[in-house]
C-alpha cells in the first residue's frame, strides 16, 4: 500500500550500476530511476556537478522519473579544509568556504530546489587546547548567516553528528544545533535530522523531532538505522523498528511532509543497492502505515499519558507482528 510519500536515496550507493555512460553521476541517476518509488533526488555539491551543470542533471533526474530534492554541501574534497571550513582559522579559506556553499545555492536555485542541507563534518576540533571556541562559533554563526542572506529563498538545513571525521564537532547534537539556529536567527535556517546521527548522538528520534519543531524548522529527514555506536547506515527499521514507527508518529503530528531521504550504506557490504533501495521503500510504507494506524489508538494514547511501557509496548506489538502479544 503506498502512501503517496516523496522517496530520495543516496545516489553514492548506485556509483556501480546502471547507464552505459562513463559520466559517474549518469550511471548513478540511471540506476536510482530503476528502483521504481524514488521520485526525488538530492545530489552532493560540488562532486556530483563534476561532468555535468545543473540543467543538464534536471534533464537527467526528469527522464529518470525523479525531481530535484534539494542539494548536499560536501567540503572534504578540498584538503584545504581538512582543518575546517567555516571553522578554519584562516579568514581566507573560512571565506572560501562561504563562497562554495553560495555557488552551491545559487545551483539549487538554478535548477529550481529549495534546500542546502549542510553536513559540517570539517567544522570541530580534536584536541584539548586546540582551539578558541568562541571565535570558533562566532565565525560559524557568521559564515551561516552570510550563506542564509545570499539566498533567502533557498532553505539552509544544518545537519548535525557528533563526530567523524573530527573527533568533536562543533554542533554534535540536537541541543547544541538549535542554539545555533537560534543565534544565526534567520528564518530559511533550519535542522535536518538524520536518524542514524540521532542515535549516535544518544538521542531518541522522536524526542530530537519535537525539539526541532517546537525551535526551528524541520527541513530534512534522512532515514536509516544503526547500532548507535557510529553511522552505520543500515536500512531503515532493521534495528530499531519500534523507535522508527514512534518518530513517524512525531513527524504526522507535526505536518511534515517533507522528502523522506534513504541515507543508507548498500555499498559497506556488498548489497545490490536498487534492492536495498526498494527495501526501504516496503519497510518504510509499512512502518508509515503502522504509524497512521497507532494515531488514533485511544488506548496507547492512555498508556502513553500514564507513561505505562508495559501497555505501550503491547499494543505497538500487536501492531508491528500481529495480535499475539
Amino acid at each position: 500500500m503506498s502512501l503517496g510519500g516523496k522517496y530520495a536515496a543516496r545516489l553514492n550507493a548506485f556509483k556501480k550500476n546502471g547507464g552505459s555512460c562513463g559520466c559517474e553521476i549518469v550511471q548513478m541517476i540511471q540506476a536510482a530511476g530503476k528502483v521504481g518509488g524514488l521520485n526525488a533526488a538530492d545530489l552532493n555539491f560540488p562532486d556530483h556537478f563534476k561532468d555535468l551543470n545543473g540543467p543538464e542533471i534536471s534533464e537527467l533526474l526528469n527522464d529518470s522519473g525523479m525531481a530535484l530534492n534539494g542539494l548536499a554541501m560536501r567540503y572534504y574534497t578540498d584538503p584545504a579544509f581538512a582543518l575546517g571550513a567555516f571553522t578554519n582559522p584562516d579568514p581566507n579559506v573560512r571565506q572560501a568556504a562561504i563562497d562554495l556553499t553560495k555557488n552551491g545555492i545559487d545551483t539549487v536555485a538554478l535548477m529550481g530546489g529549495q534546500l542546502m542541507t549542510l553536513w559540517m563534518g570539517q567544522d570541530g576540533f580534536d584536541y584539548a587546547m586546540q582551539c578558541d571556541y568562541r571565535a570558533m562559533w562566532d565565525s560559524t554563526i557568521a559564515a551561516l548567516q552570510e550563506v542564509a542572506d545570499h539566498n533567502p529563498e533557498i532553505d539552509i538545513a544544518l545537519e548535525y553528528k557528533p563526530n567523524e571525521p573530527r573527533a568533536y564537532a562543533l554542533m554534535p547534537d540536537v541541543g547544541t544545533t538549535l542554539l545555533g539556529v537560534l543565534e544565526a536567527d534567520r528564518p530559511n535556517i533550519g535542522v535536518t535530522l538524520d536518524f542514524a546521527h540521532v542515535l549516535y548522538a544518544d538521542e531518541m528520534p522522536a524526542h530530537s523531532a519535537n525539539l526541532i519543531g517546537r525551535h526551528a524548522q524541520l527541513m530534512g529527514v534522512h532515514l536509516n538505522d544503526g547500532n548507535a555506536k557510529r553511522d552505520d547506515g543500515l536500512m531503515v527499521g532493521t534495528v530499531h523498528p519500534v523507535a522508527t514507527v514512534e518518530l513517524f508518529c512525531e513527524l504526522d503530528r507535526m505536518g511534515y511532509d517533507g522528502v523522506i531521504y534513504f541515507d543508507t550504506f548498500p555499498d559497506h557490504s556488498g548489497l545490490d543497492p536498487i534492492e536495498e533501495a526498494r527495501t526501504n521503500i516496503a519497510i518504510t510504507e509499512r512502518l508509515r502505515a503502522v504509524a497512521k494506524e497507532l494515531a488514533g489508538n485511544n488506548e496507547l494514547t492512555a498508556a502513553i499519558s500514564r507513561q505505562d511501557a508495559t501497555q505501550s509496548q503491547r499494543i505497538v506489538a500487536n501492531a508491528l507482528y500481529g495480535n499475539s502479544a
